[in-house]
């Protein structure tokens, strides 16, 4: 173990055995993320009577570069967590999930969902049943009004914006669309 660690007890006496415990969980997260500077660990115990009713809260807060990663484990109170052990294991797993999220947005493994494809109507053969969406990119895409989420061929106008999901390499002439959702007033951010 490399990171310093300061234990604070309130309400509780000091053990031995209970800062083994914190000492074993700080190695793990130390095993995981070696860039961990400092550990800051409260145990503080909840309740006036010693042997009855006690719940014990663990605070973390962990030096990592360029941020604190702070767990509370306060909240509703865990009757699990009249054992400190189960507290202490509860606390340092939240802690862990923290660190692992940082280490996620560290290396820029943060997942980023992708813009649905869309894209305005602008031809429509309403008593032939098909029209053309143009794509955000200029594409061009047939689509037909079996497509058409909910049957709602007949409220599209030229100009609607579309959800459009495309199969490409299906149709002899070109991309097809496969659905089409009209978006009405919500607009896609980019």
């Amino acid at each position: 173990m490399t990171i310093p660690i300061k234990i604070t007890y309130r309400n509780i006496d000091p053990s031995e055995a209970v800062e083994r415990d914190i000492r074993s969980h700080a190695a793990k997260l130390e095993a995981f993320d070696g860039r961990i500077h400092w550990c800051n660990v409260n145990v503080e115990a909840e309740g006036k009577h010693q042997n009855k009713g006690r719940i014990y809260r663990i605070a973390i807060n962990l030096g990592v570069p360029g941020k604190t990663i702070t767990t509370n484990r306060a909240g509703p109170h865990n009757p699990a967590h009249a054992d400190v052990y189960v507290a202490i294991r509860d606390a340092f797993s939240a802690a862990q999930r923290q660190v692992e999220d940082n280490a996620r947005v560290r290396r820029a493994d943060v997942k980023t969902h992708e813009a649905p494809k869309h894209g305005r109507v602008v031809r429509l053969f309403p008593e032939d049943g098909y029209g053309f969406i143009e794509t955000a990119g200029g594409e061009e895409v047939y689509f037909h009004r079996n497509s058409v989420v909910e049957g709602d061929f007949t409220k599209l106008d030229v100009d609607s914006e579309v959800r459009v999901e495309i199969a490409y390499g299906e149709s002899e002439k070109g991309p097809q669309a496969t659905t089409v959702r009209p978006i009405g007033k919500h607009h896609i951010v980019e």
